[in-house]
C-alpha cells in the first residue's frame, strides 16, 4: 500500500499524445457507442433526381455540429459553405479578436465527447501544464480546431457552394438553387437548415450617416478590410462593444495616426448579463418559456449591452494615441478636401477613415437567396407587442419559429413547405435562446434540431415504417429452444 507521502505527491505533467493518439481514441468512443447511426429514412426521389435528407446551409461551427448531431441520429447530410477549404465562418477573415470571450472550459460543439472537444485537441499536441497556463484561447488556434473537428468526424462539406434560392416546395422538398466554380446547379432536400452565423438573416447594420459618406471612407467592422491602408490616417470607430475594440486595436497595430473610440454611453457596460443568463434551465427552458417572459429576458440583456472583454480593452489602452469618447453622438458630418469632419456634441472631430462596429440585422433586401420565403416568413412582430418601453427592433424582426428551429408562415397554406426550412441562426435567438451559434450551448441547439428533424421524419413516413414493421422477417428464436409438454387432466378432476 502506498505511504501517506507517496499518495499526495504531485503528478508529473501529462505529455502531449499527439492528434494521431485522440483520433484513435475518438474513433474507439464511437465505435462503442456504435455511431453514426444507421440510415434509417427511405430513399426519396422526385422525377428520378435524388432528394437529400437534409442539405445545411454553413459549414462552421454550427453547420457541423448539426451535422453531427444528424449524423448520430443515423440521417443523411450535406453541408454547403460558400468559402473555401478551412475558411469557413468568420474566424481567419473578418474576426480580429486576440482570443475568444468564452472561458477555454467550454466544450462548444463537442456534442458530448470528451476526445472532441477544444481541450482534447489542445492537451493531445501542447500537453497539461501548456493548458493549464492557456488563459484564453487564440482566435485562430479556435479555427485549427475547428478545421480539425471537419476532418475528425469526416463531414461532407461542399466548399465553394452559393447558395443563389432557397425554394420550397409543395411536394415535400425544398429546392436549392447553387451556384460553384463548376457552375449552377440545383439540389433537393426534404429539409433545409440555415446555419449561417450572427448576420444569417441579414447583414450588417450602418446607421444613416453612411450614406452621406463617400463609400471608400468607411466600412462596418464585419467587412473584409486591409487595416494596413490605414497607416497613417486618423480612425474613427462607431461603438463600445467587442468588435469595436477589436477594430480599433487592429487600426492602431497597422500603424493607424490616432483612432477615436466614438461612444454614445457615458461609461461602457461592466457586467455581461447574457453569461450571468446561462443555465441549464434557461437553455432547455427558453423554449417553452410564454412569450413574454422570452421577449422580457432577451430585451433586458439586449438593453444592458455586453461589455468588450477586458483584453480586447487593454489592447486598445496599450496606445497613447487611442481615445476613448464616451458620451459623444455624431450630429452630422461634411467633407471637405477629403476630410470627414464629423459634428458631435463635443465639437467637430476630423477624420480620414470611419468604422461603423454597430452590430447585424435581419434585412432580407440583402440576401436575394431568401426572395422567395422572405414575404412568408412570420416574425415576431405579428405575434407580440411588447409593453411601452421595451420595444426591440432586433427582437421584432426575428422569425417566429416552430419547436424544432422551423420558420412558420404569415398566412397558413400560402407557402407550402416553408416549414421545411429551420433556421439554425443567431436570429433563432428570440423563439430558443442561444443555443444556434455561440459557443456554450451550441451542441444542445444541435441535438434539439438533430432530435426534432428525425421526429419530424418519422411521422412523414409513419406508412413506409409500419410496412417495415410488419415485412421484418429476422427471428430471434428458430423453434428447437424447447419442447412442449404434454399435459392433461385427470379424468373427473374440475378444472382450477
Amino acid at each position: 500500500m502506498a505511504s501517506g507521502s507517496e499518495q499526495n505527491a504531485p503528478t508529473a505533467p501529462a505529455a502531449p499524445i499527439g492528434l494521431e493518439a485522440l483520433e484513435a481514441r475518438l474513433r474507439q468512443d464511437l465505435e462503442w457507442l456504435a455511431l453514426p447511426g444507421k440510415s434509417w429514412t427511405p430513399k426519396t426521389e422526385r422525377d428520378g433526381v435524388p432528394v437529400l435528407d437534409v442539405a445545411i446551409i454553413g459549414g462552421g461551427q454550427a453547420g457541423m455540429a448539426a451535422s453531427v448531431a444528424l449524423s448520430h441520429l443515423g440521417i443523411p447530410n450535406v453541408i454547403y459553405d460558400q468559402s473555401p477549404l478551412d475558411y469557413e465562418g468568420p474566424w481567419a477573415t473578418t474576426a480580429r479578436m486576440e482570443t475568444l470571450r468564452s472561458p477555454k472550459t467550454l466544450t462548444g460543439p463537442a456534442l458530448g465527447f470528451p476526445a472532441l472537444t477544444f481541450r482534447a485537441w489542445f492537451e493531445a499536441q501542447f500537453g497539461l501544464a501548456a493548458w493549464d497556463a492557456l488563459d484564453k484561447i487564440p482566435r485562430m488556434q479556435w479555427m485549427d480546431y475547428l478545421r480539425w473537428f471537419r476532418r475528425a468526424m469526416q463531414l461532407d462539406i461542399r466548399n465553394e457552394h452559393k447558395v443563389l434560392a432557397v425554394l420550397p416546395r409543395a411536394d415535400g422538398v425544398v429546392e436549392l438553387k447553387l451556384t460553384s466554380p463548376q457552375g449552377e446547379s440545383s439540389v433537393l432536400a426534404r429539409r433545409v437548415v440555415l446555419a449561417t452565423g450572427r448576420d444569417g438573416l441579414g447583414g450588417a447594420y450602418v446607421p444613416p450617416l453612411a450614406a452621406q459618406l463617400p463609400r471608400a471612407r468607411w466600412a462596418h467592422s464585419s467587412d473584409l478590410l486591409d487595416y494596413a491602408t490605414l497607416k497613417g490616417k486618423r480612425v474613427g470607430v462607431v461603438g463600445g462593444g467587442s468588435s469595436a475594440m477589436d477594430s480599433a486595436a487592429t487600426a492602431l497595430e497597422n500603424g493607424a495616426a490616432r483612432v477615436d473610440l466614438l461612444i454614445r454611453r457615458t461609461e461602457l457596460p461592466r457586467v455581461n448579463k447574457g453569461k450571468g443568463s446561462g443555465n441549464p434551465g434557461l437553455v432547455n427552458g427558453h423554449q417553452h418559456l410564454p412569450d413574454a417572459w422570452k421577449w422580457r429576458i432577451r430585451h433586458y440583456v439586449n438593453a444592458q449591452q455586453v461589455p468588450p472583454p477586458s483584453g480586447s480593452t487593454r489592447r486598445v489602452s496599450r496606445f497613447a494615441n487611442a481615445r476613448f469618447l464616451l458620451g459623444t453622438s455624431i450630429k452630422g458630418v461634411a467633407v471637405n478636401d477629403g476630410v470627414l469632419q464629423f459634428d458631435t456634441n463635443r465639437g467637430r472631430l476630423d477624420l480620414d477613415f470611419l468604422i461603423f462596429s454597430t452590430g447585424f440585422k435581419v434585412d432580407w433586401s440583402v440576401r436575394p437567396e431568401y426572395a422567395a420565403i422572405a414575404p412568408h416568413i412570420l416574425t415576431w412582430r405579428e405575434r407580440y407587442t411588447p409593453p411601452a418601453g421595451d420595444e426591440d427592433t432586433e427582437l421584432a424582426d426575428s422569425p417566429y419559429l416552430g419547436p424544432v428551429f422551423e420558420f412558420q408562415p404569415r398566412q397558413a397554406g400560402a407557402m407550402p413547405g416553408l416549414e421545411r426550412v429551420h433556421c439554425f441562426c443567431y436570429p433563432a435567438t428570440a423563439s430558443h435562446g442561444t443555443v444556434s451559434g455561440d459557443i456554450p450551448a451550441i451542441s444542445d441547439g444541435a441535438y434539439r434540431l438533430a432530435q426534432g428533424i428525425a421526429s419530424l421524419m418519422y411521422s412523414e413516413d409513419v406508412e413506409y415504417h409500419y410496412a417495415n414493421i410488419q415485412i421484418y422477417e429476422e427471428p430471434e428464436l428458430i423453434g428447437d429452444e424447447w419442447t412442449p409438454a404434454e399435459w392433461a387432466l385427470p379424468s373427473g378432476e374440475p378444472h382450477r
